[in-house]
Protein backbone atom coordinates (compact mmCIF):
# COMPACT_ATOMS: atom_id res chain seq x y z
CA UNK A 1 0.00 0.00 0.00
CA UNK A 2 1.18 2.99 -0.71
CA UNK A 3 2.14 5.99 1.93
CA UNK A 4 1.68 9.33 1.90
CA UNK A 5 3.18 11.71 4.32
CA UNK A 6 0.02 13.16 6.50
CA UNK A 7 1.42 16.29 7.08
CA UNK A 8 1.45 17.18 3.33
CA UNK A 9 -1.42 16.21 2.39
CA UNK A 10 -4.90 15.96 2.75
CA UNK A 11 -7.34 13.33 2.11
CA UNK A 12 -10.81 14.05 0.55
CA UNK A 13 -13.73 11.52 0.64
CA UNK A 14 -17.18 11.87 -0.89
CA UNK A 15 -18.19 12.97 -4.53
CA UNK A 16 -18.99 16.55 -3.25
CA UNK A 17 -15.77 17.23 -1.44
CA UNK A 18 -13.61 15.92 -4.43
CA UNK A 19 -16.00 18.04 -6.90
CA UNK A 20 -15.96 21.10 -4.70
CA UNK A 21 -12.00 21.05 -4.58
CA UNK A 22 -11.88 20.62 -8.16
CA UNK A 23 -14.06 23.80 -8.73
CA UNK A 24 -12.26 25.99 -6.28
CA UNK A 25 -9.10 25.43 -7.86
CA UNK A 26 -7.13 23.29 -4.99
CA UNK A 27 -4.46 21.07 -6.19
CA UNK A 28 -5.80 17.87 -6.85
CA UNK A 29 -2.86 15.08 -6.73
CA UNK A 30 -4.77 11.81 -7.15
CA UNK A 31 -8.28 10.88 -7.42
CA UNK A 32 -9.16 6.89 -6.78
CA UNK A 33 -12.48 6.00 -8.42
CA UNK A 34 -14.72 2.90 -7.69
CA UNK A 35 -14.27 0.60 -10.41
CA UNK A 36 -17.52 0.27 -12.25
CA UNK A 37 -18.61 3.67 -10.84
CA UNK A 38 -20.46 5.73 -13.83
CA UNK A 39 -23.04 8.04 -12.36
CA UNK A 40 -23.08 11.65 -13.36
CA UNK A 41 -21.27 13.25 -10.07
CA UNK A 42 -18.51 10.66 -10.85
CA UNK A 43 -18.14 11.50 -14.26
CA UNK A 44 -18.22 14.70 -13.68
CA UNK A 45 -14.95 14.05 -11.25
CA UNK A 46 -13.22 12.39 -14.42
CA UNK A 47 -13.73 14.86 -16.25
CA UNK A 48 -12.32 17.25 -14.46
CA UNK A 49 -9.64 15.27 -13.18
CA UNK A 50 -8.36 14.51 -16.83
CA UNK A 51 -8.90 18.43 -17.49
CA UNK A 52 -6.66 18.98 -14.74
CA UNK A 53 -3.81 15.81 -15.43
CA UNK A 54 -4.71 14.66 -12.04
CA UNK A 55 -3.77 11.06 -12.10
CA UNK A 56 -6.78 9.12 -11.86
CA UNK A 57 -6.81 5.01 -10.54
CA UNK A 58 -10.15 2.80 -11.00
CA UNK A 59 -9.92 0.26 -7.79
CA UNK A 60 -11.37 -1.84 -5.72
CA UNK A 61 -13.87 -1.66 -2.88
CA UNK A 62 -11.40 -3.15 -0.86
CA UNK A 63 -8.48 -0.51 -1.85
CA UNK A 64 -11.07 2.08 -1.52
CA UNK A 65 -11.74 0.91 2.36
CA UNK A 66 -8.46 0.89 2.65
CA UNK A 67 -7.52 4.38 1.84
CA UNK A 68 -10.23 5.66 3.95
CA UNK A 69 -10.75 7.74 7.14
CA UNK A 70 -14.16 8.03 7.07
CA UNK A 71 -15.63 4.91 6.20
CA UNK A 72 -17.70 7.22 3.90
CA UNK A 73 -16.33 7.53 0.53
CA UNK A 74 -18.85 7.10 -1.99
CA UNK A 75 -16.90 5.24 -4.47
CA UNK A 76 -14.11 8.73 -3.91
CA UNK A 77 -11.23 9.11 -2.73
CA UNK A 78 -8.50 12.01 -3.46
CA UNK A 79 -5.57 13.62 -2.13
CA UNK A 80 -5.21 16.90 -2.50
CA UNK A 81 -2.34 18.87 -1.61
CA UNK A 82 -2.53 20.16 2.67
CA UNK A 83 -4.97 22.77 3.59
CA UNK A 84 -2.86 26.00 4.13
CA UNK A 85 -4.29 27.64 7.28
CA UNK A 86 -5.46 31.35 6.13
CA UNK A 87 -4.20 34.49 7.90
CA UNK A 88 -6.41 36.93 9.95
CA UNK A 89 -5.61 39.23 7.30
CA UNK A 90 -6.99 37.40 4.84
CA UNK A 91 -10.26 37.61 6.80
CA UNK A 92 -10.30 41.55 7.03
CA UNK A 93 -9.54 41.30 3.27
CA UNK A 94 -12.68 39.48 2.31
CA UNK A 95 -14.80 41.74 4.57
CA UNK A 96 -13.54 44.70 2.73
CA UNK A 97 -13.73 43.12 -0.35
CA UNK A 98 -17.64 42.64 0.46
CA UNK A 99 -18.10 46.02 1.84
CA UNK A 100 -19.24 44.18 4.90
CA UNK A 101 -18.08 44.49 8.97
CA UNK A 102 -16.11 41.67 9.89
CA UNK A 103 -17.83 38.93 11.25
CA UNK A 104 -15.69 36.15 12.46
CA UNK A 105 -16.24 32.58 13.87
CA UNK A 106 -14.03 31.57 17.13
CA UNK A 107 -13.58 28.27 18.42
CA UNK A 108 -12.48 27.60 22.43
CA UNK A 109 -11.28 24.04 21.69
CA UNK A 110 -13.33 22.17 19.82
CA UNK A 111 -12.62 18.37 19.70
CA UNK A 112 -15.20 16.81 17.14
CA UNK A 113 -13.74 16.88 13.71
CA UNK A 114 -18.00 16.50 12.86
CA UNK A 115 -18.38 19.48 14.71
CA UNK A 116 -15.69 21.47 12.98
CA UNK A 117 -16.16 20.60 9.33
CA UNK A 118 -20.39 21.57 10.57
CA UNK A 119 -19.63 24.92 11.34
CA UNK A 120 -16.63 25.89 8.68
CA UNK A 121 -20.39 25.09 6.57
CA UNK A 122 -22.41 27.13 8.88
CA UNK A 123 -19.71 29.53 8.23
CA UNK A 124 -19.50 29.87 4.55
CA UNK A 125 -23.06 29.92 4.21
CA UNK A 126 -23.95 32.76 7.32
CA UNK A 127 -21.24 34.98 5.11
CA UNK A 128 -18.83 34.75 7.69
CA UNK A 129 -15.48 36.05 7.09
CA UNK A 130 -13.54 33.44 8.86
CA UNK A 131 -13.06 30.74 11.18
CA UNK A 132 -9.98 30.75 13.97
CA UNK A 133 -8.92 27.60 15.72
CA UNK A 134 -6.45 27.38 19.01
CA UNK A 135 -3.67 25.38 17.93
CA UNK A 136 -3.20 23.32 21.26
CA UNK A 137 -6.41 20.95 22.77
CA UNK A 138 -8.45 21.12 19.61
CA UNK A 139 -9.04 19.40 16.40
CA UNK A 140 -6.99 20.78 12.97
CA UNK A 141 -8.15 20.42 9.51
CA UNK A 142 -8.78 16.33 8.70
CA UNK A 143 -10.06 14.09 6.04
CA UNK A 144 -13.35 13.99 8.37
CA UNK A 145 -13.42 17.63 8.80
CA UNK A 146 -13.11 18.69 4.87
CA UNK A 147 -15.61 15.79 4.38
CA UNK A 148 -18.49 17.30 6.68
CA UNK A 149 -17.74 20.92 5.21
CA UNK A 150 -19.09 19.61 2.48
CA UNK A 151 -16.81 21.87 0.31
CA UNK A 152 -16.82 24.79 2.53
CA UNK A 153 -13.35 24.37 3.50
CA UNK A 154 -12.08 25.29 0.14
CA UNK A 155 -13.95 29.46 0.35
CA UNK A 156 -13.65 29.74 4.24
CA UNK A 157 -10.49 30.73 5.45
CA UNK A 158 -9.29 29.12 8.52
CA UNK A 159 -6.39 30.80 11.19
CA UNK A 160 -4.86 28.78 13.43
CA UNK A 161 -3.71 30.93 16.62
CA UNK A 162 -1.34 30.01 19.68
CA UNK A 163 -3.28 31.65 21.88
CA UNK A 164 -7.65 32.54 21.56
CA UNK A 165 -7.39 35.30 24.44
CA UNK A 166 -4.21 36.97 23.20
CA UNK A 167 -6.10 37.29 19.13
CA UNK A 168 -9.46 38.38 20.59
CA UNK A 169 -7.23 41.38 22.81
CA UNK A 170 -5.51 42.41 19.67
CA UNK A 171 -8.87 41.97 17.19
CA UNK A 172 -11.31 44.24 19.77
CA UNK A 173 -8.26 47.24 19.04
CA UNK A 174 -9.57 46.55 15.36
CA UNK A 175 -13.00 47.35 16.19
CA UNK A 176 -14.76 44.01 16.63
CA UNK A 177 -16.25 42.73 19.50
CA UNK A 178 -17.24 39.43 21.20
CA UNK A 179 -20.54 37.69 21.83
CA UNK A 180 -20.28 34.36 22.85
CA UNK A 181 -22.40 30.97 23.76
CA UNK A 182 -23.10 30.50 27.45
CA UNK A 183 -26.51 29.32 28.80
CA UNK A 184 -26.30 32.09 31.49
CA UNK A 185 -26.06 34.32 29.31
CA UNK A 186 -28.99 37.32 28.25
CA UNK A 187 -31.23 36.39 25.16
CA UNK A 188 -29.77 36.39 22.25
CA UNK A 189 -33.00 38.30 20.98
CA UNK A 190 -32.21 40.94 23.39
CA UNK A 191 -28.80 41.73 22.57
CA UNK A 192 -27.47 43.89 19.64
CA UNK A 193 -25.49 41.60 17.02
CA UNK A 194 -24.73 44.17 14.55
CA UNK A 195 -21.08 45.66 13.72
CA UNK A 196 -18.02 43.85 13.53
CA UNK A 197 -18.68 41.00 15.76
CA UNK A 198 -16.63 38.18 16.66
CA UNK A 199 -18.68 34.67 17.65
CA UNK A 200 -17.37 32.36 20.34
CA UNK A 201 -18.20 29.12 20.44
CA UNK A 202 -17.08 26.73 23.23
CA UNK A 203 -15.71 22.97 23.90
CA UNK A 204 -18.79 20.34 23.35
CA UNK A 205 -18.51 19.49 27.04
CA UNK A 206 -17.00 22.20 29.14
CA UNK A 207 -18.49 25.40 26.90
CA UNK A 208 -16.57 28.32 26.97
CA UNK A 209 -13.30 28.67 28.83
CA UNK A 210 -13.09 31.09 31.77
CA UNK A 211 -10.25 33.54 30.41
CA UNK A 212 -12.05 33.34 26.90
CA UNK A 213 -15.50 34.27 28.39
CA UNK A 214 -14.41 37.12 30.76
CA UNK A 215 -12.73 38.64 27.08
CA UNK A 216 -16.34 38.57 25.71
CA UNK A 217 -18.13 41.80 25.74
CA UNK A 218 -21.52 39.90 25.88
CA UNK A 219 -22.70 36.13 26.64
CA UNK A 220 -25.64 35.40 24.60
CA UNK A 221 -27.73 32.25 25.34
CA UNK A 222 -30.50 30.49 22.66
CA UNK A 223 -34.00 30.10 24.60
CA UNK A 224 -34.53 26.37 25.27
CA UNK A 225 -37.99 24.78 25.70
CA UNK A 226 -36.68 21.41 25.85
CA UNK A 227 -35.76 18.87 28.66
CA UNK A 228 -32.59 18.73 27.80
CA UNK A 229 -29.89 21.62 28.87
CA UNK A 230 -27.64 21.99 25.53
CA UNK A 231 -27.61 22.17 22.17
CA UNK A 232 -24.58 20.38 20.24
CA UNK A 233 -21.99 23.03 19.25
CA UNK A 234 -22.48 23.38 15.95
CA UNK A 235 -26.25 23.74 16.00
CA UNK A 236 -25.29 26.41 18.29
CA UNK A 237 -23.48 28.20 16.35
CA UNK A 238 -25.86 27.85 13.17
CA UNK A 239 -28.19 29.55 15.60
CA UNK A 240 -26.21 32.37 17.05
CA UNK A 241 -24.65 33.03 13.69
CA UNK A 242 -28.02 33.13 12.20
CA UNK A 243 -29.27 35.50 14.43
CA UNK A 244 -26.54 37.81 13.10
CA UNK A 245 -27.70 37.57 9.58
CA UNK A 246 -31.25 38.31 10.65
CA UNK A 247 -29.87 41.63 12.08
CA UNK A 248 -27.68 42.13 9.62
CA UNK A 249 -30.59 41.82 6.66
CA UNK A 250 -32.97 44.31 9.08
Amino acid sequence: MEERKKEHTLLLEGRNAVLEAFRSGKPIDKVFILDGCQDGPVRTIVREAKKRDTILQFVSKERLAQLSETGQHQGVVAYAAAYEYAQIEDMFALAQEREEDPFLILLDNIEDPHNLGAIIRTANLAGAHGVIIPKRRAVGLTATVAKTSAGALNYTPVAKVTNLVKTMEELKKRGLWFVCADMDGESMYRLNLKGPIGLVIGNEGDGVGRLVKETCDFTASIPMKGEIDSLNASVAAGVLAYEIVRQRMS
